[in-house]
Parts: structure tokens; C-alpha cells; sequence
């Protein structure tokens, strides 16, 4: 008897035995292909082949056939199932919802892994903007999008870009614009005469040298670009995929945020005449997975997305290219906890194409894996252009008054640059209009109910909102513990400062990007093009506004509260800082005009602030390494962390107090490795459960890896972990 062994997306690390459906070829079935089943209660679950076995442990009288095998060929490669089933065992997760993510939603639901047979809209041959009218702007827009397209593009995917679906018609009666049913095979992409739209730019020699060791390297080859901001490392990333695509290859290019997809897709677009595919969360569940499948088919040459287009599958892999390779946001932080950036890597040696980690603040990780020669170390040291590094300043602000956080010497420099016509960029990482309000009569704090946290509040539209539940309320009239109406707001955020900024400067735009501002659908580009024509503006944000965009007229970045993670309990906390801190710093001075930085800080003579600002990111890391050595943290050991959550107080701790016992009394824990706590959360409470964790590390990363393989089969054998929500964390970013 023949059985099937599935992954089903579950919390249960185990596959499952079902009976093929009657009538199977067995030998036709391949492992990764889809199959439907019924699962316990569930009529209709998507589970994924892993094997064919002759045994299993259910008796004969209980095994379920399965309904239905939904493919004929696996939808991911063989080198990309074996990826994701390696990323299940590396970071401990249950293999069924490991191997699940690595295909776009509509396939994980049982939709075929076809094209959806949809009409396309594309520009008529010898279509050009010149035949219309300079006044006809909206079908100019929709017109340049469709050329942007040459392969076609959905109404949906038109909208998403700005388009008008009703300029359409408007445009075929004219001519220049017909509608036709899409088929991979039929406009598979051939390389056009000019690949190019505009010319390439002239490299310096460290750029040059560093498309040269990229473009001559031969198989797999991890290569670190450091980068100061500003040096060009995008226009690297541009030659670097031309030579790629000359060979007839793909490129996959990740990058941390949504905020950054739409410039980053900009540059290459208006670079190369060939079709770039996008994916990210906002595309709908029908978008993401044409774009996937253009991807696999070969049909797109350039793909460009966030974290989950790891898994992305080319036909023709060419270079992996991970931008901002340093930011948090290539770390999953709930469910299968992945690091894009690590398993980048993994997949780059699966498939012996080169891959580039760019950043300006490289992770500390990184940049010790480059001096260990595991990683070619690209250096790049000069601006491009004539531009040059900004000026840093500290503003000692312990015995100065603020308005609204901000300093007179500050608002002094802002309207000077602003009377040469110049830009200003404002950054404070918090959002709303103040992080908390209190009762000036007896103290009391509006917290949040669900979280150890204030709420935080904000005035468009007005509210207390906690930004670690997303619980709200209304902002009361009077207090909740002494009913006075003495309440007043504490601290300033986003909201607040624009506020403030707009008073003292009424003949200037103020542009507010963060979170709450940027929720509209193309808001953040609206206001990048009002930016970029020049005017003198300010521009005040969170880090939304640290990574990647391109300034040319902003010559005074102000940082309001430089202390932030000075003073982390995460051991990360003064790594992160530095890297926000040289990430907004660098988008000062980019182009002709020189910048100025200046640095609000209640420790002026903080020694590692003064390193980096006088001696720069390198110098910084070199110390911080140093430490990390001495106090036998990454990259130097290799941790987990093993959470926990319960609804009460205290058996969160309890639960992993009895964990660590069992680790140390059964020898599950090698000599060299080592437990540290539990201990709470420095939020204990969140979204009202309460969570602690215990810290697992060792030098070596086989035997932490040997302990947590035995931890996670005691765990699930354990009764009392039934009573608390458990979770691993490999390689953990926060501590």
C-alpha cells in the first residue's frame, strides 16, 4: 500500500498519511505538487507532497484518501521546494506553513497555477505622447504607462499605477491603444535593439571595480557593497543587471519597504526597455500571482518586491540583489520567522548566481562575515557627482528651552535655509501628535488597556490610538482617576511638530510623511513630487524617510531626538541608532549644494556618537565588534529565543523556568551552550496577553541547533505547553 506524505499548514511539526485519490498514476506524482484534503473538522485544506511511502503508522482503517491532486508539475522548482523545506528546519517551524508561504496566496487556496485568462491593454505599434494633445494630460499619463508596458497590462495593475481605465477607449479610438487576451508564450520578451531608455552614467573607479567583480564572478559569490549615502550604488545595481540581462537572465531585487518599491521601480523602468514585475502586500491576491508567474515563466526579466518575493521563482536566475540589506524589515517577526537576507544567500548558493548585499550601515553580521572572507567586500568611499559628505553639528540641549522639542538655535538655522531656497528635513520617530497625555492634577497617564504602553495621541482625526495593538478611544473630556479637565499633552510627535512648523513658517510647505499620513493610496508619491520640484519645503517624518529617496535640494537634516536607542535593554539598540542616524543623515547634500546635519541630543558627549559623527559608520562597527566579542554576543555566538505568551501574569515565566530545568537536568543543552533568564518582555504586556522569554546561545551553531531540534519534540510532548503560546525565534534581530 501506497500512502501520500503531506505537509499540511498547521502548528503540528509532522506530516500527515492519506490514500492517493482513486485512479492516481503514482509515478506521475512529484514532490511539491498540490494536493487537496480534508483535515480533521476542515472540508477543504491545501497540503503539499513531500513523499510517497510504503509504510505508515496509522492503522489501514483510518487513512483518508485525499479529494483531489491539483497539479501536474510542482509549482515551485525543485531547488526552491528543497530551499523552503531546509528554511522549516533551520528556523524550527512546523514544514507545512513553512513550505505553504513560499507560494502566493491564491495558490495556497487551490487556484490553478495558471494566468487568469484576462484582457490587456497596450500602446498601438509607433504609439508616441507626441500625437496627443499637451492638454489631453490624463491621457498622456495613461498612454506613458501602457509604454511603460510593452508585454500589457491589466486594468486592475493600470489603476494601481495611476492610470485612468477610462482614458482607454479614448486612446484606441485615436490609435494608440489596443486591447488583446494575454498568453506567456506569445510575448515572451526578446531582447529589443536599444535595451536601454536613457544613457547608462559614468562610473568612478570604485564603482567601476565593483560591476567588474560582479559581472566577472562565476557561480555563487556573496558580495557586500558598503556604500557611504549617496555614493551611487543604485546605478551599480543598473549595471550590474544590464550585463545580466544581455546574457539573457533575470534579476531579483528586494528591497525593505513598500515606501521604496514605487522609486526603486521608477529608476528601472525608466532604464531599461524590457518589463519590470513588482510584488508586495498591496498588489491583490490575482495581481501577485500573474506577476509570479511571469516571473517563472521568464516573461519578466526584472522582479522587484519586498521580504516574501524571496521565494520568487526565475526561470533564468541571473544575480539576487538585496538593497538596504541592514534593515529589520528582511526579518519576519511573527509566524515562520525568516530572515529574506540570510535565506538570500542559501538560495543564491542553490541556484550559482552572485548575489549583492548593499547597504550604507551594513548589519554588524555582515560586515564580520565579509572580514572573514566568506563575503567579497566592495567598498564605496566618494559620493557621486560633485557632491559631498554632510557636516555634522551636536546640540547640546540639557539647559535649553524647547518649543515643541524644537530648539531656537534649530528653528534659526531652518528659516536661514529656507530664505537660500533650499530644503529642510525634520526627523522624529514618532508618530502623532504627542506619545502621551497626562492629568496635571494628580499624574495619571492615559494607558493603554491591552499593553504595558501610553497611548499615543493624535489630533487628525482626534483620538488615543496604541500603535503595539492598534486598539483606539476617544480622548476623554476630563480624567478617569480624579475627574479633572487638566489634561494636557506630553512630548511632541510628527503631528505636533508639523504643527508647531507650520505656525512659525506659514509661507512654506510642510510635508508630513509617516505612517498615518501615507495611508492613501499614492499619497507618499504625490508628496515625493512636490518635493522634487525644488521648492523650499520641509519635510518632517519617521524613519519612512531614512532609506533610499533621493533629496538633491535638501541641504539641512535636523534630528530632534538623536538619543533614542542609546539606552536600549536590546543589545542592538546603539546598532540600529547609528544606522538610522547615518541612513537620514546621508539624505542631506546629495547633489551640488553642500549639507549640514545637526543632531538635538541630551548627550553631546556620548563617546559613541562622537566616534561615529568624527570617524564614521566603519570606525563605529569596529568598536561595537569589539564589545560584542567581549560580552559573547553576535556575531560571535549564535542565539534563539524561546517565548512565550498566556493570558495571566507570571505563567508565561513559570512555564519557561520549568523549560530551562528540563534543559539543564536531561542534557538536551551541550557544554558550551548556555540558558539566560526567562525573564519578561521589557513590554511584558501586549495586546493582553503577557510574554516572557528564555535566551538560548552557543559558540557553535550545530549544537544550538541539535538542542533546539530536542527542545521542540520535548515541547510538544509537554502538557503544560498546551497552557501558553510558544514560539522559537532563530537568529533573533530583537532581544
Amino acid at each position: 500500500m501506497s500512502v501520500l506524505r503531506l505537509a499540511i499548514p498547521t502548528p503540528l511539526r509532522r506530516l500527515f498519511d492519506y490514500l492517493p485519490p482513486a485512479g492516481t498514476q503514482l509515478d506521475t506524482l512529484h514532490p511539491g505538487v498540490r494536493v487537496r484534503v480534508s483535515f480533521g473538522k476542515q472540508k477543504d485544506v491545501i497540503g503539499l507532497l513531500i513523499e510517497i511511502s510504503e509504510h505508515t503508522d496509522v492503522p489501514a482503517s483510518k487513512l483518508k484518501p485525499a479529494l483531489e491532486i491539483l497539479d501536474q508539475h510542482p509549482p515551485l522548482p525543485d531547488h526552491l521546494f528543497e530551499l523552503a523545506r531546509w528554511a522549516a528546519s533551520y528556523y524550527h517551524h512546523p514544514l507545512g506553513d513553512a513550505v505553504q508561504l513560499a507560494l502566493p496566496v491564491m495558490l495556497r487556496k487551490g487556484a490553478p497555477c495558471q494566468f487568469a485568462h484576462a484582457l490587456l491593454w497596450r500602446a498601438s505599434a509607433g504609439a508616441s505622447l507626441d500625437a496627443l494633445s499637451s492638454r489631453a494630460k490624463k491621457q498622456q499619463e495613461t498612454l506613458s504607462i501602457l509604454l511603460e508596458h510593452p508585454q500589457g497590462i491589466s486594468n486592475d495593475a493600470l489603476r494601481a499605477e495611476g492610470g485612468e481605465t477610462v482614458q482607454l477607449k479614448k486612446l484606441a479610438e485615436k490609435g494608440l491603444a489596443e486591447q488583446f487576451e494575454f498568453t506567456p508564450d506569445s510575448h515572451r520578451p526578446h531582447l529589443p535593439p536599444e535595451l536601454l531608455r536613457e544613457p547608462v552614467l559614468s562610473l568612478n573607479s570604485q564603482q567601476q571595480q565593483a560591476v567588474d567583480s560582479v559581472n566577472q564572478s562565476s557561480g555563487f559569490q556573496p558580495f557586500l557593497l558598503e556604500g557611504i549615502t549617496g555614493s551611487g550604488k543604485t546605478e551599480v545595481y543598473l549595471q550590474i543587471i544590464e550585463a545580466v540581462l544581455k546574457a539573457g537572465k533575470q534579476a531579483l531585487i528586494l528591497v525593505p519597504e513598500i515606501g521604496l518599491t514605487p522609486q526603486t521601480v521608477a529608476r528601472f523602468k525608466a532604464r531599461f526597455n524590457l518589463p519590470v514585475v513588482v510584488l508586495h502586500s498591496n498588489l491583490s491576491e490575482r495581481q501577485r500571482l500573474d506577476a509570479w508567474l511571469k516571473a517563472r515563466e521568464g516573461v519578466a526579466p526584472i522582479v522587484i518586491g519586498t521580504r516574501s518575493a524571496l521565494f520568487t521563482p526565475l526561470k533564468h536566475p541571473g544575480v539576487l540583489i538585496i538593497d538596504e540589506e541592514h534593515d529589520a524589515s528582511f526579518k519576519q517577526q511573527d509566524g515562520f520567522r525568516y530572515s529574506a537576507r540570510d535565506l538570500a544567500i542559501a538560495r543564491a548558493h542553490r541556484e550559482q548566481i552572485p548575489v549583492v548585499l548593499g547597504t550604507a550601515t551594513p548589519a554588524l553580521e555582515t560586515l564580520w562575515n565579509a572580514r572573514q572572507g566568506r563575503y567579497q567586500h566592495l567598498k564605496l568611499t566618494q559620493r557621486a557627482g560633485n557632491a559631498k559628505p554632510p557636516r555634522f553639528e551636536l546640540m547640546d540641549i540639557r539647559q535649553t528651552a524647547l518649543n515643541d522639542g524644537l530648539s531656537t538655535a534649530l528653528l534659526r538655522q531652518i528659516a536661514n535655509t529656507l530664505k537660500q531656497g533650499n530644503q529642510v528635513l525634520v526627523f522624529l520617530n514618532r508618530r502623532g501628535f504627542s506619545p502621551s497625555m497626562h492629568c496635571d492634577s494628580c499624574g495619571a497617564i492615559a494607558d493603554c488597556r491591552r499593553c504595558d504602553a501610553h497611548m499615543t495621541l493624535h489630533m487628525k482625526p482626534p483620538h488615543l490610538h496604541c500603535h503595539h495593538c492598534d486598539s483606539q478611544r476617544p480622548i476623554p473630556r476630563q480624567c478617569p482617576e480624579c475627574g479633572s479637565h487638566e489634561l494636557k499633552a506630553v512630548g511632541s510627535g510628527t503631528e505636533r511638530s508639523e504643527q508647531t512648523l507650520t505656525a512659525m513658517f506659514p509661507k512654506y510647505p510642510i510635508l508630513r510623511v509617516d505612517r498615518d499620513s501615507t495611508a492613501r493610496k499614492d499619497s507618499l508619491e504625490k508628496m515625493m513630487k512636490q518635493v522634487h520640484t525644488g521648492e523650499p519645503c520641509i519635510l518632517i517624518g519617521t524613519q519612512m524617510l531614512a532609506k533610499g529617496h533621493h533629496f538633491p535640494d535638501v541641504t539641512l537634516v535636523a534630528i530632534l531626538n538623536a538619543d533614542g536607542g542609546l539606552f536600549s535593554a536590546d543589545f542592538r539598540g546603539m546598532e540600529r541608532t547609528a544606522q538610522l542616524i547615518i541612513q537620514v543623515a546621508g539624505r542631506a547634500g546629495r547633489a551640488e549644494k553642500p549639507g549640514n546635519v545637526v543632531m538635538q541630543t541630551m548627550h553631546a558627549d556620548h563617546p559613541a556618537i562622537n566616534r561615529l559623527i568624527e570617524d564614521g559608520y566603519s570606525a563605529f562597527a569596529d568598536d561595537e565588534l569589539q564589545l560584542r566579542r567581549h560580552t559573547q554576543l553576535p556575531p560571535f555566538q549564535h542565539l534563539a529565543l524561546l517565548k512565550a505568551e498566556a493570558n495571566k501574569q507570571g505563567r508565561a515565566e513559570a512555564f519557561l523556568r520549568a523549560v530551562r530545568e528540563q534543559l539543564e537536568q536531561t542534557g538536551m543543552l551541550s557544554p558550551q551552550s548556555r540558558c539566560i533568564g526567562p525573564f519578561p518582555f521589557t513590554m511584558e504586556k501586549k495586546a493582553g496577553v503577557f510574554r516572557a522569554q528564555l535566551q538560548l546561545q552557543s559558540p557553535q551553531r550545530a549544537d544550538l541547533h541539535r538542542s533546539l531540534g530536542l527542545l521542540c519534540q520535548f515541547l510538544e510532548q509537554l502538557p503544560e505547553a498546551k497552557k501558553v503560546r510558544w514560539t522559537l525565534d532563530v537568529d533573533p534581530i530583537e532581544v
